[in-house]
């Protein structure tokens, strides 16, 4: 069985690796074979982290590419599309450079619906708002990473609910944390610049506390944003060392405001926290309600207030990090690992295969 999946961005992009590159061995032990095109290269997504101006011809040349690759997918059993084939181009374009080829399914872990349907410009919500239901409709599977989107989804096509997950043979608990002092310690969030913001509102509560208990904040991947709060060490993500990064927090966090957007989050970096055996502390908003279990493997914050108490009850207990990190690590090795879900994703792409658009 071979597979054409359309990313949108190389594996520098955390939706591409976790979402399809790693399951490419199993998928592979399996009989699929995956043949990998992204939509945009390396560099585009490195100057869309730091702010630069798209390159316009670099964006013409990916779509041209792009539509060339769709005009010839007829020698695949499946096309794999994370979201959408060609972003801002109407429906009818996609659909009408894949008729003739074989069935698609549609990989969603945010809510990509809302780019168009929620736009602050009322043309691109005119034209395109209706554009990713329009797709959902002729696809013959879709996978969601969460529930809210999966609710989305159900009146225009079969989906099936695969959470994001890691791989827990190389997300391991390194902490040995059983001093009595509470000095010492980091809280940590990893994260992108464009997820930094969520942070923000509630540094003016954590990083005094932070800072008395004679602690860190460490943020890893915020961007040249961070750099403009006294107390954060700013550290610029990497592949080769994220999973290092995190295992040198003590407490990870992830505010989310309750919005329509953050309501699609699949809780990605909860799930490598509580890999790596930490404790966490997050907004209660879509996923995260559901990742973590309050009390047990972490808090669940409702106001500022309520992220200073509890930072500070973390902070000063050692013993309840712990036991909340191994908790948190066994439900991740349960739900949340590559381990737990790779007979799931593998039948999706069977089943997708075999399939055709509901109704049909």
């Amino acid at each position: 069985m071979r597979v054409l999946a359309l990313t949108k961005y190389e594996r520098q992009a955390a939706s591409t690796r976790q979402r399809l590159l790693q399951y490419l061995p199993i998928l592979a032990d399996q009989g699929i074979e995956v043949d990998v095109k992204p939509l945009f290269n390396a560099q585009y997504l490195s100057d869309l982290a730091q702010s630069k101006p798209k390159n316009r011809v670099l964006v013409a040349k990916s779509y041209i590419n792009r539509l060339g690759v769709l005009l010839k997918n007829h020698d695949y059993d499946l096309n794999w599309i994370h979201f959408e084939a060609l972003p801002f181009m109407p429906a009818f374009v996609e659909l009408l450079a894949m008729k003739g080829g074989p069935p698609f399914m549609v990989d969603m872990d945010d809510a990509i619906f809302h780019q168009y349907d929620a736009h602050a410009n009322g043309a691109v919500r005119k034209a395109l708002g209706g554009k990713i239901a329009t797709l959902l409709d002729h696809a013959a599977l879709v996978v969601a990473g969460n529930a809210y989107l999966a609710e989305y989804v159900r009146s225009h096509a079969d989906v099936r609910i695969i959470p994001t997950v890691v791989d827990i043979e190389a997300y391991i608990p390194t902490k040995q944390d059983s001093s009595p002092t509470s000095r010492g310690g980091t809280v940590g969030w990893i994260g992108s610049p464009s997820t930094w913001r969520y942070v923000e509102p509630i540094l003016p509560e954590l990083l005094p506390l932070i800072e008395r208990a004679g602690w860190r904040f460490r943020a890893v991947g915020a961007g040249p944003m961070a750099d403009r709060h006294a107390g954060v060490d700013n550290i610029p993500w990497q592949e080769a060392t994220e999973i290092a990064e995190v295992q040198q927090i003590d407490i990870g966090i992830m505010p989310l405001p309750d919005e329509p957007w953050a309501r699609g989050k699949c809780g990605y970096k909860l799930i490598q926290y509580m890999a790596c055996g930490l404790p966490t502390l997050a907004s209660p908003v879509g996923v995260n309600a559901q990742i973590v279990e309050d009390g047990r493997t972490g808090f669940l914050c409702t106001s500022p207030e309520a992220w200073r108490d509890r930072i500070g009850l973390l902070m000063n207990d050692a013993g309840l990090r712990a036991a909340m990190g191994a908790n948190g690590r066994a439900r991740v090795e349960a739900q949340y690992s590559l381990q737990s879900q790779r007979s799931a994703m593998a039948n999706a792409f069977r089943d997708a295969a075999q399939g055709r658009r509901r109704g049909k």
